[in-house]
């Protein structure tokens, strides 16, 4: 459980098939990130080496999802795929609890690092990724498209977590 300003307590668990909805329109209202459609969610969830994420506020009846992440790893390395919060929701810490659980779980999963690419000019997500030790590794010449820019591949360490 993750305690966030006035918000009250933030819940990262699993993603259920019943988050999908959620899930596909915190994507719609997030143009930053990759577009997948239901299936790719699906399938991911299906998937062993997948992890989908949410973050979710409790108290609220019923229960809100405000973010979701994504990521896949294959043997002791993983990639984050997306990660997104609702706007109403972003500056308050959603995307680190979502990452710190990530951490948790990938670490556990044998995952020794996490690899990531972001828009150049995405300020606000690099600010947040360097805040958790991520470092940059190289550099995607025209990696994103409309409007086209380079993709900074950044990656961090996690330290296994002893059971």
């Amino acid at each position: 459980m993750f305690m966030l300003d006035d918000s009250g307590e933030l819940k990262i668990r699993s993603f259920s098939p019943d988050d999908l909805e959620a899930v596909l329109k915190i994507q719609n209202a997030c143009k930053a990130i990759a577009v997948w459609r239901a299936r790719d969610y699906e399938r991911l969830a299906g998937d062993a080496s997948g992890t989908i994420l949410v973050a979710e506020f409790e108290q609220r009846m019923p229960p809100e999802v405000v973010g979701f992440l994504t990521s896949y790893r294959v043997d002791s390395e993983a990639e984050l795929w997306n990660i997104a919060v609702a706007p109403a929701h972003r500056r308050r810490g959603v995307a680190r609890a979502l990452l710190e659980e990530a951490f948790q779980r990938l670490s556990g999963a044998g995952a020794r690092r996490l690899y990531l690419e972001v828009r150049e000019s995405n300020l606000p997500a690099l600010k947040l990724y360097q805040s958790l030790d991520f470092a940059r590794l190289a550099r995607r010449k025209d990696y994103y498209q409309n409007p086209k820019e380079d993709a900074l591949v950044l990656v961090r360490k996690l330290v296994r977590s002893e059971a």
